[in-house]
């Protein structure tokens, strides 16, 4: 049986399925956090309720990571309807009774999509770039860390491999019981298009690449793939967090995203082979929409008070609005490739982002560069801690970030204010909370003194 499905016919599906002995379908779908929330429904009932959709409480959207609905008006704790897209069902190598399928949220009337819903929010992106012929592809790449249980430890965690010059190292030195390479192997079979995976920079930081796709697709394989490296990582007895900075002493976790745009003949649109550096004025019009909106983006991009602890100076994490030839430490770099392997990278994704969110703001950001024909400033050359002229300086915090998204009309009109306003309000609330809670160290550095 293929991995992805094609066909249409839910009740088909539901027959075929049952007869390879799969039991459940788990419908799932993407809360703000990027977080899977879903239901497990019996194999049996799956071709009914494929149109009629499966009902959820709408405040699931908007609730904080210590389970609090962050809601403003009654009639949200009414409910949505997810309902299954059929081209997402997927068996699951690990657990072969149960597929995974995408789900897309409704309203009950199934009359119109729930209006803050992050897969949708990027659907309707890229219908924009349909109605100019223009395809874009994307590439997700995520980073994440393995970390063992340890009561003794702060956090109540310590690192699966706690060893210094681990980065591009594979095998049993780098991964002791071989988890990352079954990872590896089950995203592909998954058909996540997962193509490599070795340690990162970082101690017990990982790395499993995915090849590019059209956004809704590439965002949903980001997505999966964060629930399958979770879920795997939970069966084996470990934590896999996707987490920015989970440690003073290391580098962070990112969350970078490849983007390209093809026409109606599947030519790269970012290629020009006439020009000196091989690329159009189209891709330098996009990275200035990129840039030009880039200290909103940061909101979307690092949406956790902890990413802001990531984002400093000489650490492969940008901390202006800038972009260069092959440069990683830009805002925006450009591969080497060109041809039909041209592409921008936008560098600055925490990995704590949402898939779906963090596409559709970089393609809305993206379109208004083109359709406005923005030039960007000059390519930075050499390192972009170090440059006189690094570019407009990013937020310092989510709440700063959170302030300049809400004011920027044309993320909040290519996200959607009804997305936009769950989301900045879910987030002011974390911030919130976070001013008034004590840390750890607070009282290492007071308590004795003071």
């Amino acid at each position: 049986m293929t991995a992805v499905w094609s066909t249409r016919d839910a009740r088909a599906l539901a027959a075929e399925l049952e007869g390879e002995g799969v039991r459940a379908v788990r419908l799932l779908f993407p809360d703000m956090h990027g977080v899977a929330r879903g239901k497990d429904v019996p194999i049996g009932s799956f071709g009914d309720i494929a149109e009629e959709g499966v009902a959820f409480c709408a405040a699931v959207l908007a609730t904080d990571l210590r389970q609090t609905p962050v809601v403003d008006k009654a009639e949200a704790y009414g409910d949505l309807l997810a309902r299954p897209d059929l081209e997402t069902l997927r068996v699951v190598p690990w657990q072969p009774d149960v597929a995974w399928c995408v789900a897309d949220l409704w309203h009950t009337d199934r009359a119109s999509r729930w209006p803050a819903c992050p897969r949708g929010a990027l659907a309707a992106t890229a219908e924009r770039f349909a109605e100019l012929g223009l395809t874009p592809l994307v590439g997700p790449e995520l980073e994440f860390f393995l970390l063992e249980r340890d009561p003794d430890r702060p956090g109540g965690y310590r690192r699966y491999v706690d060893g210094l010059s681990r980065s591009y190292t594979v095998g049993y030195v780098s991964d002791p019981r071989g988890l990352v390479l079954d990872m590896l192997d089950s995203c592909e079979r998954l058909g996540l298009q997962a193509s490599s995976a070795n340690h990162e920079f970082s101690n017990s930081q990982y790395e499993i690449t995915v090849g590019h796709s059209r956004p809704v697709d590439a965002a949903d394989r980001g997505f999966l793939l964060r629930t399958a490296v979770k879920e795997m990582a939970a069966r084996a007895g470990l934590l896999a967090t996707f987490m920015g900075k989970p440690f003073n002493d290391q580098g962070g976790t990112g969350f970078h995203v490849h983007l390209s745009l093809t026409d109606g003949d599947e030519r790269n649109v970012f290629a020009d082979d006439d020009r000196p550096d091989g690329v159009s004025t189209m891709l330098t019009a996009f990275v200035a929409g990129v840039l030009e909106h880039a200290p909103a983006l940061t909101a979307v991009l690092a949406p956790t008070v902890n990413a802001y602890k990531r984002m400093v100076p000489d650490s492969l994490v940008p901390t202006h609005a800038n972009w260069g030839y092959d440069n990683r430490t830009a805002f925006v770099r450009i591969p080497p490739e060109r041809g039909q392997g041209a592409r921008l990278e936008v560098r600055a994704g925490d990995g704590s982002a949402n898939a779906h969110l963090i596409i559709a703001a970089l393609l809305a950001a993206g379109l208004d560069g083109v359709q406005r024909e923005l030039e960007p400033p000059p390519p930075l050359h050499g390192n972009a801690y170090r440059a006189a002229q690094a570019g407009q300086p990013l937020p310092r915090s989510l709440g700063e970030a959170l302030d300049l998204l809400e004011g920027d009309p044309v993320l909040v009109s290519g996200l959607g204010e009804e997305v936009v306003d769950t989301f900045v309000r879910l987030k002011r609330f974390e911030v919130a909370r976070f001013s008034e809670w004590v840390t750890d160290w607070e009282l290492d550095e007071y308590a004795d003194h003071l």
